[in-house]
């Protein structure tokens, strides 16, 4: 029996300057199903949400919940519909406690305060009744990400939700949190919830998902039941070409040492300390991938040895000679390419061309120089090189940077750095907001430098990518390396027990 249709969209279209994110787009979801929106960074999905949720006011088009048109003007409207949006980015006030977090902006009063004891009671009984425990007393910094993802799952809850919309909702969780929050997605689909998922993980679309809308472009490509489909299918539709999933690489060849890290301690933005003496060597023709739920000194780590910020401690060798401590410029000289985590702040001038932002770190080199000072010739003679080389989707090299898309000023960043011919190349979240197209692209250049002999230091979220890539694997933890494993014995659970601050003995 075919189910209810509680969202119908109808014709959305939205424009921003210079792009139309969403190009009449047609969205059905049925009652008592999880339904993911899937596409490639840019392809329009959260845009799509975001004008359900109210945040948006689409160009054109209808909405229907429940069978009824809709004008959603703002947030506050869709939760009077029974919309609920749990973002990817917590929305919590830190210093708050569960409770107050949950009741906030719906108090209930005792006169004109809050009455605390029946928002604690409420919490409680919430909670219970859906099977999510939490602990209404605790200050929301005291406790973990995943149960402050539930701390957010409850506020739309409260507020009487019965679609919940969840946006990229793993991005910081360990497996272990993942397979817990599947867990509830189906305990509160049982209980007649509606869930729509955004998610570009096709692992996730597989285990999670009843239907799955693939949107490209800003247009609706197909919806598929999920049980009809399979991972390469997705990974096509969502990119528009055949994909290669499979990660290969020839048998390492070299015990070397390129990068010797010793007793390395370096504090964080707030003056604390971030990572608390870490050891770890990367060799000749092996990927060392570092796995870790964001915010356990992995920034850190990597920013103190490209010199981007200073150590308290330790020493870093590069070939053996060291360059603890040595500014950027002088570290990149030494033999040390770094793909930064964000591209924006760190990988790129974005009023600068392609052709200037092609020789960043490397414009005092003489191949670029005139009598006057830069050669522009050789410079764009450089950049069209490299855009050709490495598939850079661009009009020409003139064109400045921030009109690229976050793929291909990914190959730009990828392209400068893998051209200077590193004994040691740093790639930090290299994949991170990129389809799986351009996330296919990264993979083989890192493998391509791994297996000419180079060292690859890996440092990323994704735990698929660190299982794929590395052929060791640190964990951090708490500003610590807790363990390194061969990548051929890992395993998620393992690697999601280390994650968590656990040990791999403790669970055997």
């Amino acid at each position: 029996m075919k189910l209810s249709t509680v969202i119908e969209m109808k014709g959305i279209s939205k424009s921003f300057p210079g792009i139309k994110a969403n190009d009449d787009i047609n969205l059905s979801v049925e009652k008592g199903e999880i339904h993911v929106l899937l596409g490639e960074n840019g392809a329009g999905k959260s845009t799509l949400m975001n004008i359900l949720y109210g945040l948006y006011q689409p160009d054109e088009g209808q909405i229907f919940i429940k069978g009824k048109a809709a004008r959603i003007s703002n947030p506050n409207v869709a939760i009077s519909l029974g919309i609920g949006m749990v973002h990817q980015h917590f929305m919590l006030v830190e210093p708050f406690t569960v409770a107050e977090n949950i009741v906030l902006g719906s108090e209930p009063k005792k006169g004109t305060s809050l009455d605390l004891d029946k928002a604690i009671k409420d919490v409680e009984e919430l909670s219970k009744k859906y099977e999510l425990k939490v602990d209404a007393k605790s200050l929301i910094s005291d406790i973990s990400v995943g149960m402050q993802q539930r701390v957010e799952i409850l506020k739309t809850l409260y507020r009487g939700a019965d679609i919940l919309i969840f946006d990229e909702p793993t991005a910081v969780l360990t497996p272990q949190e993942i397979e817990e929050l599947g867990v509830i997605m189906e305990s509160l689909v049982s209980q007649g919830k509606t869930i729509i998922l955004i998610t570009h993980k096709l692992k996730e679309v597989m285990a999670m998902s009843d239907r799955v809308t693939i949107i490209r472009r800003g247009k609706v490509i197909d919806t598929l039941n999920t049980k009809e489909t399979d991972i390469d299918e997705l990974a096509e539709k969502m990119v528009g070409r055949k994909v290669n999933l499979h990660v290969e690489k020839l048998e390492k060849a070299s015990d070397t040492p390129v990068l010797e890290v010793k007793g390395l301690k370096a504090l964080d933005s707030r003056g604390l300390e971030a990572v608390k003496g870490v050891d770890f060597e990367v060799r000749s023709g092996e990927i060392l991938g570092i796995a870790g739920v964001d915010g356990n000194g992995q920034t850190q780590l990597i920013q103190a040895i490209t010199g981007l910020q200073k150590l308290t401690a330790g020493e870093v060798l590069l070939n053996g000679k060291e360059i603890t401590g040595l500014p950027p410029k002088d570290v990149i000289d030494s033999g040390v390419g770094h793909i930064p985590e964000d591209r924006h702040k760190r990988g790129l001038i974005l009023n600068y061309t392609l052709a200037e932002n092609s020789i960043l770190g490397s414009h005092k080199n003489k191949k670029f120089k005139s009598k006057f000072g830069l050669s522009y010739p050789k410079i764009r003679e450089h950049a069209r090189r490299l855009i050709k080389e490495f598939d850079v989707r661009t009009p020409n090299e003139n064109v400045e940077a921030r009109s690229l898309s976050g793929g291909n000023q990914q190959k730009l960043i990828i392209a400068r750095e893998v051209d200077r011919d590193p004994s040691l190349c740093i790639a930090a979240q290299p994949t991170r907001g990129l389809d799986v197209g351009a996330i296919e692209f990264v993979h083989k250049r890192l493998v391509e430098l791994r297996d000419s002999g180079k060292a690859v230091l890996l440092v990323s979220l994704e735990l698929d990518e660190i299982m794929s890539l590395s052929d060791r694997i640190a964990v951090m933890y708490d500003g610590k390396i807790v363990d390194i494993v061969d990548a051929k014995d890992a395993t998620e659970k393992k690697l999601g027990i280390l994650m968590a601050g656990g040990s791999i003995q403790a669970e055997k």
